[in-house]
């Protein structure tokens, strides 16, 4: 008895984190730091931090392929060679198709990370704060569910993330785009500068700036203490960083909640489902299936912030069944899956620029430009509602424009000496609204490796997104025509949910239990000692990358989870 005893104390703590990515590594960092004794559990690989990162620091003639991926590769991996994120330097950053599989009502596709630290490995670092146009958008246009926060209850919690993620960018003072806590901004190429007083001569409304991104430009206190260093403009960044120089689990989260001797890391972990008391209506704890041995573990705790990426995350919601809650923990609204959204890109255009031949660009920007959203702001009213924003940057053609020519000789040789011409590009971000349809479920009889049931898709892009894509298309043309550029071709490589790796929505925030699963703190409405923070809780998506977001919910819940535990209400 006392044997049985001593091993439930072994695995009882006072919060458990499911998920190690962004938002997880955050809750990891803020309880510990609040003296919560926490367990991160991650279904992923352990991924050690600078000696984890293989090919950080190879040279690309010491990959095989280049990065590309082979036949073999392809076959094995049909959904995730659909994109570039998975390739031949990454692909023991995910996890293999025939782990993580999945069904499509609808094209779908769905990027899983098999290591601690989820994608904020290997994320693309953009970050922006959203503003009350998106927090008030569904309630003014009548769409979804309003939002049970507004931009001055999560504004605080913006700059604590920021002071110490840190953000580089420049100030604008655009109520669509509030400025961040900034480390000093990147600097513009030439034919970017170029570009950006044009669109500014031409377009008032329409401005262009410097990428907002979590690599820091100067490292600072707060990030030298946990071992970061600036960036090295090598732009690798998805391979893993060795120096810490941008924002990720490994390098800044994960330092911080260990040095407090409160963490403990349980990798190779997959979480089965949240036990519940009906009693006490309360969650006890999580049931967790060991990937390796395939031995089904219980951990206990007070509270519980549920942190696997949207998709994740609502698996084990929808998974986490009882008597009370029949088709899944919180899911008394039935939008539980629902409201499945991503955002909709791979649309824009490029064009050449015949000047600034006299110039180069040093090292390797790890960022590019953004133009904020512009559409539907003021007096701008379209046939569409929300908007989008612009990404991309300028580049200039080097010794590799020869790599195909039909030529030899010393004058070829000669000419590979000399750049080529400036490149311009500006590639569409969309917002997709929260259509209740759009969603994901768990397939009633197919399993998955570990016994689980597999997740099924069925969600697309509508009328609203594809009207908005003629302006997206449209608009990055006659931006970049207008900015003099020669021999622009506009582009729509189409886009498929899941594609941009930002989805959102699938637990949503909102004020009536009825209509939402979480209230305005990131609980369930129904089990007051479970939180989600991650992007299941988004109530609408923005234009803007949501990362940043992510942080800033986590960090906020976080600190009430404590505060109501010491009043003893969870």
């Amino acid at each position: 008895m006392n044997l049985n005893i001593d091993a439930v104390k072994a695995q009882t703590f006072d919060a458990i984190v499911i998920g190690s990515g962004i938002s997880g590594g955050w809750a990891a960092k803020e309880l510990t730091e609040k003296g919560l004794k926490v367990l991160m559990l991650d279904k992923g690989k352990q991924l050690e931090h600078v000696s984890g990162y293989e090919n950080a620091m190879k040279n690309p003639w010491d990959t095989m392929y280049n990065g590309r991926l082979t036949v073999a590769q392809k076959e094995s991996h049909p959904k995730l060679a659909r994109d570039y994120p998975y390739n031949e330097n990454t692909e023991k950053y995910w996890m293999n198709d025939s782990d993580s599989m999945y069904q499509e009502e609808k094209r779908f596709d769905w990027f899983r990370p098999d290591i601690v630290g989820g994608k904020s490995i290997m994320w693309g670092r953009q970050s922006y704060r959203l503003s009350d146009i998106d927090f008030e958008a569904n309630l003014k246009e009548g769409i979804a569910v309003d939002w049970p926060i507004r931009y001055k209850d999560i504004a605080p919690w913006y700059s604590y993330v920021e002071k110490f993620a840190g953000i580089s960018g420049e100030k604008l003072g655009l109520p669509q785009l509030p400025d961040s806590d900034f480390l000093p901004a990147m600097d513009m190429y030439c034919v970017e500068k170029e570009v950006k007083k044009k669109i500014a001569e031409h377009f008032p409304g329409r401005i262009m700036t410097i990428g907002r991104v979590a690599n820091l430009s100067e490292a600072q206190k707060a990030q030298t203490g946990v071992g970061r260093s600036g960036c090295q403009y090598r732009n690798k960044c998805s391979l893993g960083c060795p120096y810490g120089a941008y924002f990720s689990t490994q390098s800044a989260t994960l330092p911080a909640a260990m040095k407090t001797g409160k963490l403990t890391v349980r990798p190779d972990s997959v979480v089965k489902e949240i036990m519940y008391d009906e009693n006490k209506n309360r969650a006890t704890g999580v049931r967790v299936i060991d990937t390796n041995t395939l031995e089904v573990v219980e951990f206990y705790a007070k509270i519980v912030f549920v942190n696997g990426s949207t998709l994740g995350s609502t698996s084990v919601l929808l998974n986490s069944t009882s008597n009370r809650f029949p088709n899944g923990m919180g899911n008394d609204s039935g939008e539980l899956g629902h409201n499945l959204m991503d955002h909709h890109f791979k649309i824009g255009a490029s064009g050449e620029w015949e000047g600034g031949k006299d110039n180069y660009y040093f090292g390797r920007r790890a960022n590019g430009i953004y133009v904020p959203r512009y559409r539907n702001i003021g007096n701008d009213k379209r046939d569409y509602v929300r908007g989008f924003g612009y990404q991309g940057g300028g580049s200039r053609a080097g010794w590799n424009q020869g790599s195909d020519a039909k030529a030899f000789g010393a004058d070829m040789k000669e000419a590979l000496t000399k750049p080529g011409p400036w490149r311009m590009g500006l590639s569409g971000f969309g917002e997709c609204l929260p259509y209740h349809e759009n969603r994901m479920y768990l397939h009633k009889t197919e399993k998955d490796k570990w016994g689980l049931p597999i997740v099924v898709f069925d969600a697309e892009f509508k009328e609203n997104e594809a009207k908005m894509r003629i302006d997206m298309q449209n608009d990055a043309a006659e931006m970049l025509e207008k900015a003099g550029m020669k021999n622009v071709r506009s582009y729509d490589n189409k886009s498929y949910p899941g594609m941009a790796i930002h989805e959102m929505g699938t637990a949503r925030m909102g004020r009536d239990p009825k209509t939402s699963v979480l209230n305005g703190n990131n609980q369930l409405h129904s089990v007051p000692n479970v939180f989600v923070t991650d992007g299941a809780a988004m109530t609408s998506a923005s234009c803007v990358n949501p990362s940043l977001t992510y942080m800033a919910l986590t960090a906020r819940a976080a600190d009430f989870a404590v505060r109501e535990m010491k009043k003893k209400n969870i």
